[in-house]
């Protein structure tokens, strides 16, 4: 089973470290589905890929949409997802009495709601065909705290229990799911965030970078989208096939502390 080309379903897959992830699984012969909310944007993304000779196609989701994301299944028919990465994110940087509501509850249904969502479609096939990986791309902050991102901490955090759960109600079957939790990454919602918190903190950008992004790492670097892409290929490869309910975190050490 492992062995064949797998069809990879990719939430958040434009940019970022989805596309990241995207292209370095399609780089391995499998065939990609770049899912996200932007039409143009997952069309164009596949296109890139196409382009370079690999196996790609778009979908437009709204992974808070849970009638859309149950017809997903239907709608990419005669193909069934076999591996599903659970990437899509959103941040918003805010002292919790000032945070909007409707933000708070934004963050929680893409980040936590959708995933379930997602896994809640495809996990029917998965289990027939009795193989399936589900990766969630979570965060430094599944397993720590920052000021000022109460409902992305709290999202993350969800994940870790979601998939505890699932890997529990899957034992049965060769499916796992794991959670990769790396700190910083140089990415275009990251990029937003250092201006917002420099200006929640009252401080330079340079400063969030080294102060606060980069200080509890002892290797003082930025995690590099090839690091998570690589980890999601051993995680989908036979080697990985007993590692589920998993947190792997790539975090320079910060949490040795």
């Amino acid at each position: 089973m492992e062995s064949k080309q797998l069809n990879i379903f990719v939430t958040g897959g434009a940019s970022g470290i989805g596309f990241g992830i995207a292209e370095h699984l399609a780089g391995e012969g499998h065939h990609i589905v770049i899912a996200d909310i932007n039409d143009t944007a997952a069309s164009n993304a596949a296109e890139k890929l196409s382009a370079k000779g690999l196996s790609a196609q778009a979908i437009a989701v709204d992974v808070c949409n849970a009638a859309q994301v149950a017809s997903l299944p239907a709608s990419l028919a005669p193909l069934k997802i076999d591996v599903l990465v659970n990437n899509a994110g959103i941040q918003h940087v805010s002292k919790l009495e000032d945070f909007p509501a409707d933000k708070w509850q934004l963050l929680i249904n893409v980040m936590l709601v959708g995933p379930a969502l997602l896994t809640q479609a495809f996990l029917p096939h998965m289990r027939e065909q009795n193989f399936g990986r589900i990766i969630n791309v979570g965060s430094i902050h599944s397993v720590i705290a920052s000021p000022f991102k109460s409902a992305y901490v709290a999202a993350k955090h969800g994940l870790l229990g979601f998939a505890k759960t699932v890997a529990l109600e899957t034992g049965d079957v060769d499916v796992t799911i794991n959670t990769l939790c790396p700190a910083y990454v140089k990415t275009p919602l990251v990029e937003q965030q250092i201006s917002a918190q420099a200006k929640e903190n009252n401080m330079s950008e340079q400063d969030v970078v080294e102060k606060i992004m980069l200080e509890p790492m002892p290797k003082k670097a930025f995690i590099e989208i090839e690091e998570l892409a690589q980890t999601a290929s051993f995680l989908i490869s036979p080697a990985a096939k007993n590692m589920t309910a998993q947190t792997i975190i790539l975090d320079g050490g910060w949490t040795a502390r």
